[in-house]
């Protein structure tokens, strides 16, 4: 029986930010990660974008954690030496019903905290992208870019300056939690017993999954898991725009937009594709090259001129969802003792985005929930 303080289940970027959040507040950690690499899953599969925080209900912990989050996480990248940009986004609206929506994205912006945001309308957009089609728009500068598996790389750097390890491989089988300390079975390369007083669940698509493993949590504390594949598409040659282009958002999601790599590539996504599967491991990953025909219907609401032919399939992603198709969107998930009434144990559901920009905020989050802040 190996004992530790803490263990963290789940090695993408909010279980790697949990596990050195725990690590420099002087616990012996451990991250366990199912697969043979972190970040395999939703951390890698994503736009890689740094969100302001301007959609998500006020006084929500997506509200909260992502705005508390970004500027942290602009800190974090500055002085670890993660790269970034802070390339800014315009939210493009074109007819009366998209351009009312933008007025109430405005609004619940600055109600927010994000007090930068500016409505600029069509002709100033225009100025800043001239390729672009906007009535009105809506100018977000602290929206920004960040490489994703470059941040995790700096996060486990951390976590292992702290004290704290990485076990890759090691998934969690079954696990017993209550009492003065939870027991876990540990298998893959590492295979062991492991105890911890401590217990964070940060197994994002397998959230659920590895929660229904608990045995002392009741049933009731674990919801449904339910997945929304999000599509990816490359342009073929070089776009004409230096910022993020996003459209008024849709259900479910942001819409189609237009995001940029460090290196200046455009891709396009994501779109909403409900999965018809029960676990994870059941996911298609594949892009079918017909959904293609509706990302160009989408995108030349905004770019009119883009041509025929100019997009390849490039990857998706999957979003850990807590409501199926036509739910409304659920906030994130912080479920520790005060929910459970189980001590030293916090499961982590729906964190899907802005869980890559608010990942330090949210890290502080479960410690608060752990009561170790």
């Amino acid at each position: 029986m190996e004992r530790v303080d803490a263990v963290v289940i789940g090695a993408g970027v909010v279980g790697l930010a949990v596990g050195r959040a725990l690590a420099q507040r002087g616990m012996e950690t451990v991250v366990l990660e199912a697969a043979n690499a972190i970040g395999t899953a939703t951390s890698s599969r994503n736009s890689e974008v740094i969100h302001a925080g301007l959609y998500y209900p006020t006084g929500s912990l997506k509200a909260r954690l992502c705005v508390q989050g970004r500027e942290r996480l602009y800190d974090y990248c500055a002085t670890h030496g993660v790269a970034h940009r802070r390339c800014g986004k315009l939210v493009v609206a074109t007819g009366e019903a998209q351009c009312a929506k933008l007025a109430r994205i405005e609004a619940q912006a600055m109600a927010n905290g994000v007090t930068d945001v500016r409505r600029i309308g069509g002709d100033a957009a225009r100025a800043m992208e001239p390729e672009l089609v906007a009535d009105d728009a809506l100018w977000s500068p602290s929206t920004g870019i960040v490489d994703s598996h470059g941040l995790m790389l700096a996060l486990q750097g951390d976590l292992e300056a702290a004290g704290g390890a990485l076990a890759l491989l090691s998934p969690v089988l079954s696990a017993r939690v209550g009492g003065a300390a939870h027991r876990l079975e540990v298998g893959g390369e590492t295979a062991m017993a492991l105890q911890a007083r401590l217990v964070v669940n940060a197994a994002g698509l397998w959230a659920a999954a590895v929660a229904q493993r608990l045995e002392g949590l009741a049933p009731a504390h674990v919801p449904r898991a339910h997945f929304a594949k999000g599509n990816y598409y490359a342009l073929a040659g070089r776009a004409p725009f230096s910022r993020l282009i996003y459209p008024v958002p849709e259900a479910a999601g942001l819409g189609v937009h237009l995001t940029l790599d460090l290196a200046g590539q455009a891709r396009f996504g994501p779109d909403v594709q409900w999965l018809d599967v029960s676990a994870p491991e059941q996911i298609d990953y594949r892009v079918d090259p017909r959904r293609a025909d509706a990302f160009y219907a989408e995108i030349r609401r905004y770019w009119p001129a883009l041509p025929d032919g100019a997009l390849q399939p490039a990857y998706s992603g999957v979003r850990p969802k807590l409501g199926g198709a036509g739910s409304a969107a659920a906030d994130f998930v912080v479920q520790g003792p005060a929910a459970h009434g189980i001590g030293g144990l916090v499961n982590l559901f729906g964190i899907e985005s802005p869980g890559l920009t608010s990942c330090l905020a949210i890290a502080d989050e479960v410690a608060r929930a752990l009561a170790i802040d």
